[in-house]
């Protein structure tokens, strides 16, 4: 049977569960071994995920703007930095559960004194009120700790085991010997002190203690030697002002429950701030893959027209100064192509290090090819102002945990507003002894019922023979009591301090809420603007096209192409801009999460639950750049 227990023990080690990645999980173990084994933290994830592989065909990273996202959920190192604040709030949670004070602070528990009264040579003078001359050796136990914080205490509300023992071999000279009868008086002592302690949300503390002293001397006066004298005490403890109340000390469980829904919504914030950082990447590189396109595009029309003005050249059509000219624009043009190619390549890298965990030769060496085309919808209707900021008052995260932190700095006023009281509290303490031991011819006949062993006195005690009541009430109260005022008045002030931080936020998100409608009917005419211009532009090198040609024709067509380039390059950014002006209104109404059909837990957990496909490709790969 000892064996199985071993092996299952052993077995058990090794399993253990956990609810979120990166929680600390504990042993699967038994109970009060589990309570002092380390949990399991799980180490850091070092890998990207496979999503980011499976885009990867023929060295090009086919990506929409979901999977972007969805990588970037998966992949970015500073959303893991921030994956572990809920469950850093979770152990938060599990300490203030505990109670108590700040950590490595001890309890006040206390021993019996090692004197008992009437045992002993020491204790028959001990109980006579005289001083037994330093003969105790080890001493009575500690004082109360002290311990300075700001508010109230809440007592341990985990049951706290404290024992001890000791061994004394004593050796103690008699001046006066009327009572030891002996020069010198050696005693040999054992003490158990085993005391369970646990305080209660309503400011109290039960307290029951276990001594026990057993000890041999060489007295002839002894009655009884050697000599078992236990004692047993149940100690109820209780404030009636300072320190009183559930609400008073459950309000660091409160507060870390309350933080745990704030933690998430704070992830929530940053998880919402990363898709807009990802998307509004994802879109200018959308927007410089497409003027690059562009740029090619003018340039081979420019070359096109040199090759075309030399031939005018050469029938003497036209001057042969309009070579150089001609020349100049198109070192202009490759110009221009240069410096798209690098924009390219720089966005390239900014959007890859934000999809990625680490280094990947794989990604370093992809190249990106977006799949998604900047669309600008036809029609647009936007809700009432006053809709959008009710809608951005109930869906931001952040105005959610400003609600909260209102709520915890209201809980935690009750920790500076109590401590204002004097302190009163009462103490009821009953408790029981017992004596028994072995007579000893040359102290005398002993009384019977005390002759026996440590079950004698045990008995004794359960019988209540000896029984001892106890009742105190302890007032104090501070004069002036300008500390607790001070703490008070700081807590206070903070608190309408933040509330009208508060409502200069709420003020600065109508602000914000009205600009981000502004930006968007902006870009949107800024945008309409610019295609009604590419589309008279290509009316105009449609209808120069029907002319007949000519010198002088062949010039205005290449002067028409290069304009119909500069307006579609002109729409293309103003459609980038809508693009980024709408993301913006999202992340403002807090909607980007839920437009993007991303959710909390998607993101808590690393891991985005719809599945990516490559887009069909037609006709050969992407040249890379």
């Amino acid at each position: 049977m000892k064996r199985l227990l071993i092996l299952t023990l052993v077995l058990s080690v090794a399993s253990f569960g956990q609810d979120l990645p990166g929680t600390p999980a504990k042993l699967q173990v038994m109970v009060p071994l589990r309570w002092y084994e380390a949990p399991v933290v799980p180490p850091i994830h070092l890998n990207n995920s496979s999503r980011l592989y499976k885009l990867i065909r023929a060295g090009n990273l086919y990506l929409s703007a979901q999977d972007a996202v969805a990588l970037a959920i998966e992949n970015n190192l500073g959303l893991e930095v921030d994956r572990y604040g809920p469950l850093l709030a979770q152990s938060a949670l599990q300490r203030s559960r505990a109670g108590g004070p700040l950590r490595g602070v001890p309890s006040g528990n206390s021993q019996v004194s090692s004197v008992n009264s009437g045992v002993g040579v020491n204790g028959t003078i001990a109980s006579a009120g005289l001083s037994t001359g330093g003969g105790g050796g080890i001493g009575g136990g500690g004082g109360n700790a002290t311990i300075q914080q700001v508010g109230a205490v809440t007592p341990n509300l985990d049951p706290v085991l404290q024992s001890s023992v000791n061994f004394s071999h004593l050796t103690q000279p008699q001046a006066n010997q009327s009572v030891s009868q002996t020069a010198s008086l050696v005693q040999g002592i054992r003490q158990y002190n085993t005391t369970v302690q646990e305080g209660t949300l309503t400011g109290g503390t039960f307290t029951y203690r276990d001594y026990q002293q057993h000890f041999q001397e060489n007295a002839p006066t002894d009655v009884l030697n050697p000599v078992s004298a236990p004692r047993m005490d149940l100690i109820f403890k209780q404030n009636l002002l300072q320190g009183f109340g559930v609400a008073l000390n459950n309000r660091f469980i409160r507060v870390a429950e309350i933080n745990i829904t704030a933690s998430r919504e704070s992830f929530r914030a940053s998880l919402l701030s990363l898709v807009t950082s990802v998307l509004n990447l994802y879109w200018d590189y959308v927007a410089a893959n497409d003027e690059l396109k562009l740029r090619q595009r003018a340039l081979g029309l420019t070359e096109k027209f040199v090759e075309d003005t030399k031939y005018e050249i050469s029938i003497g059509a036209i001057a042969g100064v309009e070579l150089p000219r001609a020349q100049a624009d198109l070192a202009s043009r490759r110009q221009d192509l240069t410096i798209a190619q690098a924009a390219l390549r720089q966005r390239a890298l900014v959007l890859k290090e934000a999809l990625s965990h680490s280094e990947d030769q794989a990604l370093e060496a992809a190249h990106i090819v977006p799949v998604d085309r900047i669309d600008v919808p036809d029609d647009e209707t936007l809700l009432p102002l006053r809709d959008l900021v009710a809608e951005a008052m109930a869906k931001r995260p952040d105005v959610q945990v400003s609600k909260l932190n209102d709520q915890t700095q209201e809980i935690n006023l009750a920790g500076t507003t109590n401590p204002l009281l004097p302190s009163l509290s009462a103490t009821v303490q009953t408790f029981d002894r017992g004596v028994a031991g072995q007579p000893q011819a040359s102290g005398g006949t002993p009384n019977p019922y005390f002759v026996g062993g440590y079950g004698s006195a045990l008995g004794q005690i359960f019988r209540r023979n000896f029984s001892n009541n106890y009742a105190s009430v302890s007032f104090s109260a501070p004069l002036h009591n300008r500390q607790a005022q001070g703490d008070y008045g700081i807590d206070q002030l903070q608190y309408r301090q933040q509330q009208v931080s508060g409502l200069r936020d709420n003020n600065r998100i109508v602000v914000d809420v009205a600009s981000g409608v502004a930006a968007v009917r902006q870009a949107r005419s800024r945008y309409q603007t610019a295609k009604n211009t590419r589309q008279l532009q290509e009316q105009l090198l449609e209808a120069e096209q029907k002319r007949s040609y000519g010198p002088q024709t062949f010039t205005y067509i290449m002067t028409d192409q290069r304009a119909l380039i500069a307006a579609q390059l002109s729409e293309g950014n103003a459609a980038a801009a809508y693009v980024r002006a709408r993301i913006a209104l999202d992340q403002v109404l807090g909607e980007t999460l839920e437009k993007n059909r991303i959710t909390l837990d998607e993101g808590l957990s690393g891991h985005v639950e719809r599945e990516s496909e490559l887009p069909v490709v037609v006709g050969p790969a992407p040249e890379k750049r």
